[in-house]
């Protein structure tokens, strides 16, 4: 079968109308916001050589920050700023999604626009304000009727350029909430669905070109004084917002949101999830791609009503523990804290998802490596490969101070390609996950930790302050509880690693269903 007559070319279509919607929206959003705070600044310090500079050092600074770490910052600056309105006024505000997207794309749209809009405005010559200040205009009146329109096409062109980047900026927004056709190229990497990758890639860049073109049918009307062309590119903007618009009117309420990492696993457990609420006669919608820190914030806020996380995780990142307890003992601790803030923990899925040192079984075996101590003479010849988490976490941090690691050279790759790299030699050693099929699939191994640096990763089930006492969404989900056992899971994602129209997780979920049902 060719890779253009796959069937998940009709799934990545049937996403296409609530992914752009939602891209479109945030990047307009994102621009027009842009212009509004640049275009005066650009004409307030056009003439003004200090405030000019020190501006287009700090948009010049802004752009230096790679696209995925400035919408990153924004949520936890938004998250402050929505508890401190809620203790000083009694009102707050989402920092999930919409709004920490559209500020850091807001900003990165800023550098071109004044950029531009100086050097247009600062490029007229001096003749012609002289004569405009010669037949009695103020300066108000030159600057509309003179400076303005002869600048236009040179902003124009910083308008543009601004609006391109954004568009292809706002894909990486998925990680923090916003929902944008990032979501396909995100989902597409964690899952290898290269049609959803390629499909997002393509979108984008479509999408882009033609709003670019269509402002440039707007620079060309004003710079021809053609009212026409003018007018068919504000149309044809008009009408591609309304397009976006169009599937959205109407729409019911989107229900329960079902919350989802970056990793596979999470993506076949949203859909598991969000199947089961269906069934149930419920409404719900995943929403995929989220950071670690992201999501917990997410859920404590209402902004997601459920998703699963993992004990250690919550352990170490939330709770900021550092000792490890039996299973039972760290799950009852970890149940009573967050109870203090009011998110329910429903139960455990049956399966644990740990942290786990991973080479080749046949390297293992020559080297007489059975546990990490085992590893730990041998870790400084060695490279060793991590999430893009890994590495700066607690878990990595305990595992050096109980075993003394110091390894050769340390990288960070995307989760799915780590086993590939280690079972063909590229590294020696990765972190890799213990629920994760690839494991069996590369015939690798997973190093035992008899110093139990690691703590528990029971699958748990958490539920927003807001469902807590939602029995009819704890009554359709009661069902999954203890039911997942590690061997099914392990084969769950091993079908999630597939490149085919059964490898989705919509498609894996069902099959989870299918034995889980069962049991």
């Amino acid at each position: 079968m060719s890779l253009f007559s796959d069937p998940r070319w009709g799934e990545a279509l049937a996403h296409l109308p609530d992914y752009l919607g939602n891209h479109v929206r945030v990047s307009l959003a994102a621009l027009a916001l842009g212009l509004a705070v640049s275009l005066p600044l650009a004409i307030l310090t056009r003439n003004r050589p200090a405030p000019r500079a020190i501006l287009l050092a700090i948009a010049s600074i802004v752009q230096t920050v790679p696209g995925l770490a400035l919408l990153a910052l924004f949520y936890p600056l938004l998250l402050l700023a929505a508890s401190v309105t809620l203790a000083w006024f009694g009102v707050s505000f989402s920092a999930f999604g919409f709004l920490p997207a559209m500020l850091a794309l807001a900003l990165y749209s800023m550098l071109p626009v004044l950029r531009n809009g100086i050097t247009g405005l600062n490029g007229i010559d001096p003749a012609l304000i002289e004569a405009a200040k010669g037949v009695g205009m103020t300066a108000r009146q030159s600057l509309v009727m003179v400076e303005l329109p002869l600048a236009l096409p040179v902003m124009m062109a910083g308008i543009r350029t601004a609006a391109v980047w954004v568009i292809g900026t706002a894909t990486l927004s998925t990680p923090i909430g916003q929902t944008s056709l990032g979501n396909y190229i995100f989902a597409g990497l964690q899952t290898q669905n290269w049609v959803f990758v390629l499909f997002g890639c393509f979108a984008s860049a479509l999408l882009a070109l033609a709003v670019d073109q269509l402002l440039g049918l707007i620079e060309g009307g004003l710079h021809r004084r053609s009212r026409a062309r003018t007018a068919l590119g504000a149309a044809g903007i008009a009408a591609l917002v309304a397009a976006t618009l169009v599937p959205t009117v109407g729409r019911s309420s989107q229900g329960y949101v079902v919350g989802a990492k970056t990793f596979a696993e999470q993506y076949v457990l949203s859909a598991l999830l969000r199947d089961r609420l269906q069934a149930a006669g419920l409404p719900a919608t995943a929403r995929s791609g989220l950071g670690s820190s992201v999501i917990f914030g997410a859920l404590k806020a209402g902004d997601i009503d459920l998703y699963v996380d993992y004990s250690g995780t919550l352990w170490a990142n939330q709770l900021h523990r550092t000792d490890i307890k039996p299973r039972a003992e760290l799950l009852t601790d970890l149940k009573t804290s967050l109870a203090k803030d009011n998110i329910t923990l429903l139960g455990e899925l049956g399966f644990e998802n740990a942290y786990a040192l991973v080479l080749p079984k046949k390297r293992a075996e020559a080297l007489g490596i059975r546990t990490i101590a085992d590893l730990a003479a041998h870790a400084s010849t060695m490279s060793i490969a991590g999430d893009y988490e890994f590495f700066s976490r607690p878990e990595w941090a305990a595992l050096q101070k109980a075993y003394g690691l110091s390894f050769r050279a340390q990288r960070q790759m995307q989760p799915d390609f780590m086993y590939a790299a280690v079972a063909s030699g590229e590294v020696d050693v990765i972190a890799g996950y213990t629920s994760d099929g690839l494991i069996a699939k590369y015939d690798l191994v997973a190093l035992d930790d008899p110093r139990h640096a690691i703590p528990p990763y029971d699958a748990i089930l958490l539920l927003a302050p807001k469902r807590a006492g939602d029995e009819r969404l704890q009554a359709a989900l009661r069902p999954l509880l203890g039911k997942i056992d590690i061997a099914t899971m392990r084969e769950a994602n091993l079908r999630a690693s597939g490149n085919d129209a059964n490898s989705s997780p919509d498609a894996v979920a069902k099959w989870l269903w299918g034995k889980v049902g069962e049991r």
